[in-house]
């Protein structure tokens, strides 16, 4: 029987290296929302039908008098993160196991303002930040036998709870009995550590810095290292010579990064530069737990465990010569090669999209299909919209509010689906791209950047018409599989359409699976992936 502490729990908010760890039989993943239940999958017909229902603050699970059960789950497991675009005054109580009084008893809005009864309000900015209207919470809550969330009147609008069911046998904390000194000194420095997300730092003990400096030449490759195993990548940061706009948007699309691990026929890392970093189009400062950007470097920490070695290579699709400059922090492994998840990350712009957009379901757009056993850990999405002005200005904002908009070229509202190992109806089912990422109420404007250590706009235009980069990581929060997984999620408008309209999406998942075993993915061409856009 494994044992997890309150504090063994803290810690998946910022452990990378526990995503290489193969899932247990029994360990899943997934998330409870108010998604529009007209959407259902229909048996006798094998049709998806109303797929595209989109009223996604109106789901629930049940009645319990005048409450709506919004999440309901046999135990041992834990709610990780729990998001609303509106929370209001009505309470949200928490029952866990056979305890007859909530856990939680408080109004919505209090539960992302409030820890516990304490006040002043909580004050733990990266485990419940408010990220463009979208209030999250990011403080874990276990249970053991079973746990059941009612809403009550009042308490707002639209909610997720994403949630991890382990194995049986799994002992968790007694969430009744409260958080210890100990719980709470952890939880206090878990939101230290992704406040310090991205900081450069000196090697740990038994970690070692490779520097290069390599140009590589137009239309060709360079290796920019071979490591030896058994190891892992613990860090790795690149830099461009002389990357400035409006060059930098060309050039980071001209370059790619290829990571071949061991002995594997083909990259199980292969992404144009910019996108790899989680930023797209362009250079722009950003900073989350496993990818970030900033004036003098792009960083990743994903942990990559490799048994004979890794090449890194970079490419270089345009018509000048670039100089990178690249430091790769690795170390021993801890536990054997053979043990260990191997890191995949793959760009790609409407790939396989005959794979899911059929029987009823062609307004699902692909993330990110992947077979054998492995965990889901997020997703880069670039996103370039066109809509024409109207011939007449609206009569506020930009282009209007709510039902009185002149135009309507929003890309979001799409709503994440993910089917684990086979499942007909997906145990993810979001409400709506921003609210996925974390934001809410994104279609009416201002339309902000903004960061934390999961979830990030790196940009988007002001009118939100063009350019849109979002990033979800799923850290404490992976989706665990066995044999496969299909990630969605919905694309409302098709690539172009009416007079000179667009809308087209691409993206780098990022993922673990088998090591030797290959993705479905492969390099695409400069035309691909720089051109789509005017």
């Amino acid at each position: 029987m494994t044992t997890l502490s309150y504090t063994d729990l803290i810690r998946r908010l910022y452990d990378l290296e526990r995503l290489a760890q193969p899932p247990l039989p029994g360990e899943r993943g997934g998330c409870f929302s108010s998604y529009d239940r007209a959407s259902r999958y229909d048996a006798a017909s094998g049709q998806y039908l109303d797929w595209n229902a989109n009223a996604d603050g109106t789901g629930y699970i049940r009645h319990e008098g005048d409450s709506i059960v919004a999440f309901e789950a046999t135990g041992p497991g834990v709610i990780w993160r729990v998001w609303s675009a509106l929370p209001g005054t009505g309470h949200i109580r928490i029952f866990i196991d056979d305890q007859a009084e909530p856990l939680v008893d408080l109004p919505f809005r209090d539960f992302f303002e409030r820890f516990g009864d304490e006040i002043p309000p909580l004050n733990f900015p990266q485990l419940a930040p408010t990220l463009s209207r979208g209030r999250n919470r990011f403080i874990p809550i276990p249970y053991n036998q079973r746990c059941t969330v009612l809403l009550e009147p009042g308490w707002g609008a639209y909610y997720h709870f994403t949630y991890t069911t382990f194995p049986p046998g799994t002992q968790l904390p007694d969430a009744a009995a409260g958080l210890s000194r100990t719980d709470m000194i952890a939880l206090a420095e878990a939101d230290r550590i992704l406040a310090q997300r991205g900081w450069r730092t000196p090697p740990a003990p038994g970690e070692t810095d490779t520097n290069v400096t390599l140009t590589v030449a137009p239309h060709s490759r360079a290796v920019v290292a071979v490591l030896d195993g058994p190891q892992a990548i613990h860090e790795l940061r690149m830099a461009v010579d002389r990357l400035t706009p409006p060059d930098d948007r060309r050039i980071l699309r001209e370059l790619a990064l290829s990571i071949t691990w061991d002995d594997d026929p083909t990259p199980a890392v292969w992404a144009p530069l910019g996108d790899f970093f989680g930023a797209a189009p362009g250079l722009t400062p950003y900073r989350a737990l496993p990818l970030g950007m900033n004036d003098n470097d792009m960083y990743s920490r994903w942990y990559m465990p490799f048994g004979s070695r890794a090449t890194i290579v970079l490419h270089n699709d345009g018509d000048t010569p670039q100089t990178l400059r690249a430091s790769i922090r690795h170390a021993p492994l801890r536990r054997p090669a053979d043990e260990l998840l191997r890191f995949h990350a793959k760009w790609h712009r409407d790939a396989f999209v005959e794979r899911t957009q059929h029987s009823g379901r062609t307004i699902d757009w692909p993330l990110l299909l992947a077979a054998g056993r492995g965990r889901f850990c997020g997703v880069h999405l670039q996103v370039w919209t066109r809509g024409q002005p109207p011939p007449q200005p609206a009569a506020s904002w930009w282009y209007g509010r709510w039902n009185e908009k002149s135009i309507d070229w929003w890309w979001g509202e799409g709503d994440e689906k993910f089917f684990v190992d086979g499942e007909q109806f997906p145990s993810t089912f979001g409400t709506g791209s921003e609210d996925y990422i974390g934001f809410a109420w994104a279609a009416e404007p201002p339309f902000p950047t903004f960061e934390s250590a999961y979830a990030c706009m790196p940009w988007i235009e002001l009118d939100a018409n063009g350019h849109t980069s979002v990033n979800r990581f799923h850290i404490c929060d992976d989706i665990p599989f066995q044999q496969s997984f299909e990630g969605c999620i919905e694309k409302y408008w098709p690539n172009r359409w009416g007079d000179g309209n667009a809308c087209l999406y691409a993206a780098v998942a990022y993922w673990y699976q088998e090591a030797g075993t290959t993705d479905i993915y492969e390099p695409q061409p400069l035309g691909e992936r720089y051109g789509y856009w005017e």
